[in-house]
């Protein structure tokens, strides 16, 4: 028993090889074979069955990313509609200014006009931005909730998407009702000058 013997792995042994050892590396590369092709059975049987799969890697369409921006944006800007933005506030001391150099260059010193021009005219630019950005968020929420039926109409809408977007379309209506109901002086109208 002196010759050479080669094992499995293709390396030679110059010394006897006992039975063990031949044993050993035998089962070795049984297992290693074995578990060799049930991961690719596994892997095939993953591929092949696709009710397994997750809905987002089975289909690849649209991810509602744009819809979940948008529905977020309108309940955002609806929102600003109600607490006012920064060009509400620079539209309205604006028409304030521009309201007191009318009243001094004016030759009449009566209050009302006085009051209409310095005040009147920048509650009201304060409420025309009120409602630019209530009409907007209003477009924006009804667009987000209408999008599925002109997109993937099989694919249905993430609930959360849903329920943003209809708190945007809220606020939107609610801020557009409030706009115009400042801007026809019929809440908090401007005192009377008598």
């Amino acid at each position: 028993m002196g010759t050479k013997t080669a094992d499995e792995t293709g390396a030679e042994t110059g010394a006897e090889a006992t039975t063990e050892e031949k044993v050993s590396v035998a089962k070795t590369d049984e297992v290693t074979e074995a578990g060799d092709t049930s991961t690719e059975d596994t892997a095939a049987d993953e591929i092949d069955d696709e009710d397994d799969l997750p809905e987002a890697v089975r289909e690849e369409g649209p991810t509602g990313v744009g819809q979940g921006a948008g529905a977020v944006v309108s309940a955002a800007l609806g929102l600003v509609s109600l607490t006012g933005s920064w060009v509400g506030t620079v539209a309205s001391a604006r028409q304030s200014l521009v309201g007191q150099l009318h009243a001094q260059t004016a030759t009449s010193s009566d209050v009302a006009k006085l009051l209409d021009e310095g005040y009147g005219d920048a509650w009201k630019a304060t409420a025309f931005w009120g409602g630019v950005f209530a009409l907007i968020a209003l477009v924006v929420g009804v667009g987000v909730l209408a999008r599925p039926a002109f997109g993937a109409p099989g694919k249905p809408q993430a609930t959360w998407i849903k329920s943003v977007a209809w708190g945007g379309v809220a606020l939107g209506v609610v801020g557009l009702l409030l706009a115009v109901l400042k801007y026809t002086d019929l809440l908090l109208d401007l005192p009377s000058a008598s």
